[in-house]
This record gives structure tokens, C-alpha cells and sequence, in this order.
């Protein structure tokens, strides 16, 4: 079996090497000769899987995504040429809920924010929406949920609608980009929509860069009232609209899910999902691929306040750190996908154990691991 694979993907040839021959190669530079005797295709979301990039895959049996989203694979061909299909749903769903948890904790410290109490709307209750959700919770917000589909499916009463979620103090985006039907995400918030918010609103968007249309908020940010951004996401990727980029609060080059727990996740998912089509038994464990973290347990010697959970947030991950190292290398040739490639490594929060005399719920509830795990 030959298995062609993104580059970017961790532990394909551990994982996938049992089964076959692993060729990796750039996910963005794919092209149709590459993949004429593939029978295995590995991909992320910088890889367009389409008529074109399949024209010479006469082979091809498997198309794997290690991605959440799938809009970057043509589904109905895949299934018209009767080549099986696999995502890897929630893979990075607790990575992006630490993104935002470490995004909203720096702008409570910038802006003196007291994050219990304050209203946040989450724009797509999907895996990463109802993750970032409970770390919401366990900080004490109020969290409102907006999906539509959900909505009609499940009842509306657990359920806002858009403009309704517009008006929280703090909106988050975790929706898949669509481009049809009515409820299309693509430009969802449009420039009307952008126009209608509230100065110094806080908006997040960890999903897709063309769920925002980049270009409005340029020149809503250019105004006299402007918004407060958290941007992981972009349109045009890697092209992006780089004048935007000074009018945001945090600016990230798509890395919210890049945890290195994550990345081996979807892979894995990708592993157990082929294995199930060949009619076999996974033979490897995704817990033995990854490495100790730097710190492997802290004793609390006082209750967690917002102060501390930001301290103890930050010793595992500072979304700070990725904003900084974005714009340094902003304007940089290639610099976009080359952060995205070489991008350090980054623990879960569950990475870390926490004990103490007093209650240590809500750290754990945030996803610390207790002393016993």
C-alpha cells in the first residue's frame, strides 16, 4: 500500500508505516502526478482534494482529513469514484478551547476585565464551540449558544439567534465554512453585521477566515470605533489581508487546534479510521507518542482567583507568544505557512497536574488534570 501524506502531519510514518510506503511531501503543493500510484491520501486543510488533484489517482482507496473541517475536500467525487472518506471531528477541540481561554484571559488583563458575569456567545456548538464553551463556564460566564441547524433539530429554547448573540460582551466563531443554502456561513458576518456592533466588542474567530469578511472590518477598525479582535483565521490564506493585522488585538496564523496533543490526535483518528476499513486492529496508542511535558505537576498553596488561572494558563500556553513571533514575520516570504510548519510545541492544559489543600474544581473543570490522574 503506498500512503501519501501532508508533511505537517506528526507521526504518519509511525503510525501508518505497518501499513505501507509513507511519502511526504508539502500539503499546499500537492499535485495530480504526485498521487498516480497512491493508494492511501493524508491530508490537512491547505490541501484542495479535488477533480484536478485526483485526475491521475486511478489507485486512490482512502482520503483522510486530520481536520475538523472538510471544505476542502470534495465529498461527492470522493463518493461518485467510490473512494472511502475520513475527518477527524473534535480532534483539536480542547487546543482551540485553550486558545480562547488563554485569548480571553490576556484581554481580561489587558483591559481589566472580570471575566465572571460577562456574557459570551458561541457562534457554532459543534465539538470546539461546546469546548470552548465549558472553559467559559468554569471561569464563571454566561454562555449563550447560536446554531441554527442545532437550533431546529433540538428545540429553540436552548438556543440564540444571531443578532441576539451579537449582542455579547464576547462572540466566538466555531462554524464550518459553507457557501450555500440558508444556513451559509461564508461572510456571515457581513459588512451590515460588522457596522451594527458595538465599540470595543470583543470578537473571536477560530474557525474560517472567510466566515468574516476581512476586508469590512478593515475599515470598521480604520473608524472612530473600532472592535477588539482575536484572529487565528483569515481570508485568502496564505495571502492575507496584512493591513488588518495592526488593528487587531490577536493575530495568529491559523494554530488555535496546533496542540501537540491535537495534531497527534487527528492523525491517529485517521490511523483508526483505516484500519477499521482493512478490518484491523489498531496496533499502536496515541498516549505513547507523545513526549512528558516541560512541567509535569504544581502544588496551589491558595485558591485559584482569575490572576492565578491566567498565571497557571500561561506557564502551558500564552497565546501571546504566537501573536508575537505572527507579527515579527509578518510580510515575510512564505512566512504564513512557515510558522504553521515549524511551529513549536504546545501541551494541552491537561498536560499539567494540580493539587492543593483547598477545592481545585475549577481548574479542573478548565482542563488542569488532578494529582491522581
Amino acid at each position: 500500500m503506498k500512503i501519501v501524506a501532508d508533511e505537517n502531519m506528526p507521526h504518519v510514518r509511525e503510525l501508518f508505516g505497518e501499513l505501507g510506503e509513507v511519502t511526504l511531501l508539502p500539503g499546499r503543493d500537492m499535485t495530480a502526478a504526485q498521487l498516480a500510484q497512491a493508494d492511501v491520501l493524508l491530508v490537512r486543510s491547505v490541501t484542495r482534494v479535488n477533480a484536478d488533484l485526483l485526475a491521475q489517482a486511478s489507485r486512490l482507496q482512502f482520503v483522510g482529513t486530520a481536520t475538523i473541517g472538510t471544505d476542502h475536500v470534495d465529498q461527492p467525487l470522493l463518493a461518485a469514484r467510490g473512494i472511502a472518506f475520513a475527518s477527524a471531528p473534535g480532534c483539536n477541540r480542547i487546543s482551540v478551547g485553550d486558545y480562547v481561554l488563554s485569548a480571553l484571559l490576556v484581554l481580561a488583563e489587558r483591559h481589566g476585565l472580570t471575566l465572571a458575569g460577562m456574557t459570551l456567545a458561541i457562534v457554532g456548538a459543534g465539538n470546539t464551540g461546546r469546548a470552548v464553551a465549558s472553559h467559559a463556564s468554569a471561569l464563571g460566564m454566561q454562555v449563550r449558544y447560536c446554531d441554527p441547524p442545532r437550533a431546529r433539530a433540538e428545540g429553540a429554547a436552548s438556543f440564540v439567534s444571531l443578532e441576539e448573540a451579537l449582542q455579547a460582551d464576547v462572540v466566538s466563531f466555531h462554524v464550518p465554512l459553507t457557501r450555500e443554502g440558508s444556513d451559509a456561513t461564508w461572510h456571515l458576518l457581513n459588512a451590515a453585521r460588522i457596522a451594527a456592533l458595538r465599540a470595543n466588542q470583543f470578537l473571536i474567530n477560530a474557525s474560517r477566515g472567510e466566515v468574516w469578511d476581512n476586508q469590512a472590518l478593515l475599515e470598521r477598525q480604520r473608524g472612530a470605533a473600532p472592535l477588539s479582535l482575536v484572529m487565528d483565521v483569515w481570508e485568502h490564506e496564505p495571502d492575507i489581508l496584512t493591513e488588518l493585522v495592526p488593528h487587531t488585538e490577536i493575530a495568529t496564523p491559523h494554530i488555535a487546534g496546533y496542540s501537540l496533543e491535537g495534531k497527534a490526535r487527528g492523525t491517529w483518528m485517521l490511523y483508526e479510521a483505516l484500519c477499521a476499513r482493512l478490518g484491523r486492529s489498531p496496533r499502536q496508542a496515541l498516549a505513547a507518542l507523545l513526549p512528558a511535558p516541560d512541567v509535569l505537576a504544581l502544588t496551589l498553596g491558595q485558591p485559584p482567583s482569575q490572576a492565578l488561572i491566567g498565571r497557571l494558563v500561561h506557564l502551558v500556553y500564552d497565546v501571546r507568544r504566537d501573536d508575537a513571533r505572527f507579527r515579527r514575520e509578518l510580510g515575510l516570504p512564505g512566512s504564513f505557512d512557515r510558522q504553521r510548519k515549524c511551529y513549536p510545541e504546545r501541551r494541552e492544559l491537561s498536560s499539567l497536574r494540580l493539587e492543593g489543600t483547598m477545592s481545585l474544581a475549577a481548574l479542573h473543570a478548565l482542563g488542569f488534570s488532578p494529582a491522581s490522574y
